[in-house]
C-alpha cells in the first residue's frame, strides 16, 4: 500500500495542492488523470520528496518514505531526461541496481546479467551499447522500464510514459505493468490519454488542484467527474464518443 497524507505544495505563492491524501492499493494499476496544470506530476514529485512541500508524508506499508525509498522505482517524464548525457543503454539499466548495492559498490556479473535479462524483456538487448540519445521515444521508455525491472521495487511510478511513443512499445510496457500487478506490486501511472483509461487501469485518481474522485475505474470514470476536472463540454464529448464507439463495436 502506498499512502500520501496531507500533501501541500505551492509554487511562487500559488497553492497547487492543499492537504491532499491518497491511498493506492498494491496489486493494482492505478491511473492518475487530470487536465494540464492540475497537479498530477506535482503530486508524484511532492510525495517522493523531489520538490519542496509545505506539508505531507508518504508511507509504504506503513513505513515512512525515508526508510523504504529503495522500494520505489520512479520513471520520470522523458522530456526531463538529458539525452546528451554520455551513457549507453546497458549502463543506464544498471543504475537500477544502485539502490540495493549501497555506497561505494559497483555492479558485478550478477547485476550485468540481470540488466541483460531486463533488456531482453523489453526487446532491446541488441541496443545495449547505444547511447541513449540515439533511441526513439518508445525505445527509451522501454529502457527506463528495464531499469525498473532490475531495481525490483515494490512500488513503480511512471509519469506520462506513453507520450510520443509507438503503439508496440506502449503495449510491451503495459504487458510488463500487468505482470507486476499480478505479483502484488503497486503500479501508478500518470496518464494523458483518457481513451485508454478503462483498458489500462484498475483504479483511477482524477485530479484538478486536488482530488476530484478516486477508486475503481468503474466507479470513478464517470461523466460528472470528468466534467468537474476538465469541463462540461469535454466530459460530454468524451462520453458521447465512448457510447458511439460501444454501439459501433456491438453493431
Amino acid at each position: 500500500m502506498f499512502e500520501i497524507k496531507n500533501l501541500t505544495v505551492a509554487y511562487q505563492g500559488e497553492l497547487i495542492l492543499d492537504q491532499v491524501s491518497l491511498t493506492v492499493q498494491k496489486g493494482k494499476i492505478t491511473g492518475i488523470i487530470g487536465p494540464n496544470g492540475a497537479g498530477k506530476s506535482t503530486l508524484i514529485k511532492g510525495a517522493l520528496g523531489l520538490i519542496k512541500c509545505q506539508s505531507g508524508q508518504t508511507y509504504i506499508q506503513g513505513e515512512s518514505l525515508a526508510k523504504v525509498r529503495d522500494q520505489i522505482a520512479y520513471v520520470e517524464q522523458r522530456s526531463a531526461v538529458d539525452l546528451t548525457f554520455p551513457i549507453n543503454v546497458l549502463d543506464l539499466v544498471l543504475t537500477g541496481t544502485y539502490p540495493k548495492l549501497g555506497l561505494f559498490k559497483s555492479p558485478g556479473p550478477l547485476e550485468k546479467q540481470a540488466a541483460l535479462e531486463a533488456l531482453a524483456q523489453v526487446d532491446l538487448v541488441d541496443f545495449k551499447e547505444r547511447q541513449i540519445g540515439s533511441l526513439s521515444g518508445g525505445q527509451l521508455q522501454r529502457v527506463f522500464v528495464a531499469r525498473a525491472i532490475v531495481q525490483d521495487a515494490t512500488v513503480i511510478i511512471l509519469d506520462e510514459p506513453f507520450v510520443g511513443i509507438d503503439m508496440s512499445s506502449e503495449q510491451k510496457i503495459m504487458g510488463i505493468l500487468k505482470k507486476w500487478s499480478d505479483v502484488g506490486k503497486t503500479i501508478i501511472v500518470v496518464n494523458h490519454d483518457l481513451n485508454k483509461v478503462t483498458q489500462y487501469f484498475d483504479d483511477l485518481v482524477i485530479i484538478q488542484r486536488g482530488i476530484v474522485a478516486q477508486g475503481p475505474v468503474t466507479e470513478t470514470y464517470q461523466m460528472a467527474n470528468i466534467q468537474k476536472a476538465f469541463s462540461l463540454d469535454f466530459g460530454k464529448l468524451l462520453f458521447e464518443q465512448d457510447m458511439t464507439g460501444d454501439s459501433e463495436d456491438h453493431g
